[in-house]
């Protein structure tokens, strides 16, 4: 029997309810483009569930970070008043909490894409919620392809693709004209400044970016109470950044004040301190997992450094580099949206204007920076079939498919036929460029992995 589910009037995407519920009965797929803000990740699943969809067939709930399926599954199961493992469970890597009675699973798009070798149809499924498609990782551009191949062969399957920034009528057209359903987002205003650092920002010292972060949460700080999100682009700029904050934007006497990390790889105890906040005002740093589908509780202010670890695919050296680069608009527009929801908020970024106006609109597909060589071998691996002829949502070009080729076949990671050989499904679970893998691999054969790192 299923829970009484109520709806949050305040959530734009609540106005739309029944306009989303007769688009899915209508189209086996369905667009949502949901502003920050909008609800769309939380309340989704719950008009599914209205509607029956749990009944026969799970509801798939994928999320690109398991921080955020985890976070996203407890937010659900609280808003249905079960608990966390009844109704609606969560899988990622290590942690399996679905049970028998559950109807609405959350995960991410890996495990989904795994699963998708033992069950080529994804029988267990009723429905899927793709969220965060504006992401574009490997594993969504992939899971957007099959579904498309598979939309066909099972025309009982609902498939809802949801995104905050997304170029919809691309993806409409992916999907062969697929309905497309805008929903506002932000629920109060959010006022945007610029504070570049130093002026230029290619001339700047360690010492002008640590006062401009500094003297950024101490502006804030000054605006009233309210908690604060300060993007940086990974960990060891976490860590960093909490020292200059303590030493340099100390708390004002009379004020509690707690600097708190957000990554994907913190502990889940430590993830449980954002979600559940104290007395003190907190400063959260994070990086861009804090971009979508986290909703960290409280926030009213907004630093953001307009930066980003971004693995990409060097050409000069032949391998996949983890950089710091600046992020597109639309990444910009998302961070920015993390404030507002409870009150006004203010966004307060350092850079110029300028520099805003001059970034990409969108955050390139992670297919389109990546080494064709890891990018065919994981379509390989998953039986996922040549990756000449998987629909992507952007093809890459056939002269880095022949490229890519080349070099697995050079590696020993495919035959003359382009099949994947042993060593190809050794390196396909290894998490590393391939050549690195392969590397490893001869290392082991040879017994000498610990000289060779």
């Amino acid at each position: 029997m299923l829970p009484s589910i109520a709806y949050d009037p305040a959530l734009p995407i609540c106005a739309r309810r029944e306009e989303i519920r007769r688009a899915i009965e209508q189209h086996p797929i369905v667009i949502v483009c949901g502003e920050t803000g909008s609800g769309k990740t939380t309340q989704i699943p719950k008009i599914l569930l209205e509607m029956g969809r749990g009944a026969a067939g799970l509801i798939g709930h994928t999320q690109p970070r398991r921080i955020a399926a985890r976070s996203v599954a407890a937010r659900i199961a609280e808003e249905l008043k079960t608990e966390l493992g009844q109704l609606v469970g969560y899988k990622v890597r290590f942690h399996d909490k679905v049970g028998v009675r559950t109807a609405i699973k959350l995960m991410t798009d890996g495990i989904l894409l795994a699963e998708t070798q033992g069950d080529p149809q994804l029988r267990a499924y009723g429905t899927l919620v793709i969220d965060e498609a504006h992401e574009r990782s490997l594993n969504i551009d992939f899971l957007l392809g099959y579904l498309k191949q598979l939309a066909p062969r099972r025309p009982d399957l609902k498939v809802v693709i949801t995104s905050a920034t997304i170029d919809a009528e691309k993806f409409s057209r992916h999907f062969d004209g697929a309905p497309v359903i805008e929903v506002s987002g932000r629920l109060y205003p959010v006022e945007v400044r610029y504070r570049p650092v130093g002026g230029d920002a290619e001339d700047t010292t360690r010492d002008e970016e640590e006062q401009a972060l500094a003297d950024a949460v101490q502006e804030l700080c000054r605006e009233g109470p309210g908690d604060l999100l300060v993007f940086l682009p990974g960990e060891r700029e976490i860590r960093d950044a909490a020292q200059v904050l303590r030493r340099l934007a100390p708390a004002r006497p009379g004020e509690a004040r707690e600097i708190l990390p957000l990554y994907a790889r913190l502990s889940a105890a430590e993830q449980d301190r954002v979600f559940r906040p104290g007395a003190a005002r907190r400063v959260v740093l994070a990086t861009n997992v804090a971009e979508t589908s986290l909703t960290v509780p409280r926030i009213r202010y907004v630093v953001d450094t307009g930066q980003a670890r971004v693995k990409r695919y060097s050409y000069r050296n032949k391998v996949e580099m983890l950089r710091v680069e600046d992020i597109s608009q639309a990444a910009a527009r998302q961070r920015a949206g993390r404030c507002g929801r409870l009150a006004d908020g203010v966004c307060l970024r350092l850079y110029s204007e300028a520099e805003f106006a001059a970034r990409p609109a969108y955050t390139d597909p992670e297919l389109l920076r990546s080494s064709l060589a890891a990018v065919i071998l994981r379509s390989l691996s998953l039986g996922l079939g040549k990756v000449e002829e998987f629909p992507f949502l952007d093809a890459p070009a056939p002269r880095a498919i022949a490229d890519g080729y080349a070099l697995l076949a050079e590696l020993g990671a495919v035959d003359e036929r382009n099949d994947l050989t042993g060593i190809g499904r050794e390196l396909a679970r290894l998490p590393l460029d391939p050549r690195i893998g392969r590397m490893l691999i001869a290392a082991r054969d040879e017994r000498c992995a610990e000289q060779m790192l």
